[in-house]
C-alpha cells in the first residue's frame, strides 16, 4: 500500500490553510505544512487542523520551502505539492496520483490548459504564462501546457534528482527541467483553479521576469543551440535588414552604417556558431 504525503508551502495563509489541510487529509497519510516565516497565525492554525508543521524562522522562498518539505517527506511513496492559498482543489488529488500508482509516470503535472477549457485566467496572467511555458519547454525539451503549476505529484524515486536551487517561484520550471534531464516520465492531467483568492503577494510582472531570467540561465547550458541560436538569428536578421535597407555606395555616411550592419551580422553569426559548438560539445560529453 503506497503512502502519500501532501506538502503545503505556506506564507501568511491563515485564512485558507485549515480548509486545505482538512480536504487534503482525506487522500493523504500525512499533510505537511511548511510555514515559510509567516507573520500571521498560519503555524497555529495548521497545527490545530492536524497538519505536521515545519517552520522557517524567516521567509526563505518557495524553493527552500519545498526543499524542506521534500526532505522531510522522502520516506513516503508519493508526494503531492499543492498551493496553500485555496486556488487548487484537493479533491483532484486521486486523479493526480493515479498515473504514478499505475506506474505510467514519475511526475504528474496538474494543468489548467491541457484541453483548452480554461477561459477564466486573467489576460495578463495568460500572456506571461505563455512566455514562461514556451521558455521552459525549450529549456527542458518537454512539451507541457502549464509549466508553472504548483499542483503536482512525485514518485519517491524522483526526489533525488532535484537540487532546489531557486529560492522563489522559478522552482516550478527548474524541477521540470531537472526531471527531463534525468529522463523521468512526466505526464499532465487536467485540473481546475480558482482565481478569487490572493495567489501571491509579489508583483506578477517582477515575479514572471525573475522566473524567465532563471529559465534563460538554465537554457544557456542545457539548450545552447536554442539560447545562442535564437538570439543570434534575431541579431543576424536585423544586421541584414540594415545592410539591405541602405543604398550601397562608398559616399557619405552610408559607409558608417554599412560597417555597423556588417558588425551586427558578424555578432549574429558568432552567436549561432557558439550555440552549434557548445551543443556539439555537450553531446560529446554525454
Amino acid at each position: 500500500m503506497s503512502t502519500i504525503a501532501v506538502l503545503l508551502p505556506a506564507y501568511n495563509e491563515e485564512i485558507a490553510i485549515a480548509s486545505m489541510i482538512i480536504l487534503s487529509s482525506k487522500y493523504a497519510d500525512e499533510v505537511i505544512v511548511i510555514d515559510d516565516g509567516s507573520t500571521d497565525k498560519t503555524q497555529e492554525v495548521a497545527k490545530l487542523a492536524g497538519a505536521t508543521v515545519l517552520h522557517h524562522n524567516t521567509n526563505k522562498g518557495k524553493g527552500v520551502a519545498l526543499k524542506t518539505g521534500f526532505e522531510y517527506a522522502k520516506n513516503h511513496d508519493i508526494i503531492v505539492t499543492i498551493d496553500a492559498d485555496g486556488q487548487h482543489n484537493p479533491d483532484q488529488i486521486p486523479s493526480l496520483i493515479k498515473p504514478i500508482l499505475d506506474d505510467d509516470a514519475d511526475i504528474v503535472n496538474g494543468s489548467r490548459y491541457l484541453n483548452g477549457d480554461e477561459t477564466n485566467t486573467p489576460t495578463y496572467r495568460r500572456v506571461g504564462q505563455t512566455v514562461l511555458d514556451t521558455a521552459t519547454n525549450i529549456a527542458s525539451g518537454v512539451k507541457l501546457t502549464d509549466t508553472q503549476s504548483g499542483f503536482r505529484a512525485f514518485s519517491s524515486k524522483s526526489i533525488d534528482f532535484f537540487e532546489f536551487n531557486p529560492d522563489g517561484f522559478g522552482i516550478e520550471s527548474d524541477m521540470l527541467i531537472e526531471a527531463s534531464n534525468h529522463n523521468l516520465r512526466i505526464m499532465e492531467i487536467e485540473i481546475t483553479v480558482r482565481y478569487d483568492v490572493q495567489t501571491t503577494t509579489e508583483n506578477p510582472i517582477i515575479q514572471g521576469l525573475s522566473v524567465l531570467m532563471r529559465i534563460l540561465e538554465i537554457m544557456r547550458f542545457n539548450r545552447p543551440l536554442y539560447f545562442y541560436g535564437i538570439g543570434g538569428s534575431i541579431i543576424l536578421f536585423f544586421g541584414i535588414l540594415i545592410v539591405l535597407a541602405l543604398n550601397i555606395t562608398v559616399y557619405g555616411n552610408n559607409m558608417y552604417y554599412m560597417a555597423v550592419g556588417f558588425t551586427i551580422i558578424a555578432i549574429g553569426v558568432i552567436l549561432i556558431l557558439s550555440g552549434i559548438l557548445t551543443d556539439t560539445l555537450n553531446r560529446v560529453r554525454k
